[in-house]
């Protein structure tokens, strides 16, 4: 479920509206022409309802068109979408990480059975994520990873952590969905990380290029080497980040649960 198709428009534009991007451009360029210019026109030309699980909007497909890598060798995503057809045309290799939503959103089906699917460069891992992608081994680096798989806390960190240490110096790395709460802590997370340079964002997307720094051990610790720990240690000093227990909910978030029927909320 992608809560760009859920939220009214005007929520999200807020956001936008809102974002802070620490003096770095607010808006990636998606002005540019592409080599794909004839392909996009035919994915955004797929109606909004094309598959039930939501689909990606047409500037970040262009902002993933213009700047992945010259030369795209493999790559990955988790969920599968509008953006897998254009990523089976940039990649030589594209690996997608889905769920098999047969008879429910029917994404996977959907994308399997277009035209526009280039087949023979795409290869589907199907199961959650959270198991499918711990268990894959990743025999070549990547050039372009795209994550927007399950969206709960902490399945978007887990996502990033089996991706990361396979990323090649250059690749394009893409964040789906910032303004959920506990993506958007991942997004202002990677903003500050030295391995990651800040590109801008697309609507909801958000775009990094990894530099040349050396990979963060992803076996170790060094919690203190990273710029968002150095900026905020301790903690305590930052209470403003904290929600009391019994805040209320934003209208935005009650608005989401009484479309699919949860409101009011019960807790156990």
């Amino acid at each position: 479920m992608r809560m760009r198709d859920i939220n009214p428009m005007r929520y999200l534009d807020r956001f936008r509206r809102n974002a802070d991007i620490n003096g770095r451009p607010r808006e990636i360029d998606t002005a540019q022409p592409t080599p794909h210019d004839h392909l996009l026109r035919d994915i955004m030309a797929l109606p909004e309802s094309w598959h039930g699980a939501g689909v990606c909007g047409a500037s970040p497909l262009r902002a993933m068109a213009i700047h992945a890598p010259s030369q795209v060798l493999h790559s990955a995503e988790t969920g599968c979408g509008k953006s897998t057809l254009l990523l089976s045309h940039l990649s030589q290799h594209h690996t997608v990480f889905s769920i098999d939503d047969s008879g429910q959103s029917n994404s996977l089906t959907t994308v399997r059975e277009s035209p526009l699917l280039k087949p023979e460069a795409v290869e589907f891992v199907t199961g959650p994520a959270q198991q499918t992608l711990p268990r894959h081994t990743f025999a070549n680096r990547l050039q372009l990873v795209l994550i927007d798989g399950p969206h709960g806390y902490p399945f978007p960190e887990l996502e990033y952590y089996f991706f990361y240490q396979h990323l090649d110096a250059g690749a394009l790395l893409v964040l789906d969905d910032i303004q959920i709460p506990t993506i958007h802590r991942l997004f202002s997370f990677l903003r500050e990380e030295s391995m990651f340079d800040f590109m801008g964002v697309s609507y909801t997307t958000a775009f990094f290029r990894r530099n040349s720094s050396p990979l963060f051990d992803p076996t170790g610790d060094g919690w203190w080497s990273q710029r968002y720990n150095q900026k905020r240690y301790p903690s305590s000093t930052f209470e403003q980040d904290i929600i009391r227990p019994d805040a209320p909910c934003s209208p935005e978030f009650e608005q989401l649960m009484r479309h699919f029927g949860h409101w009011p909320l019960h807790h156990p």
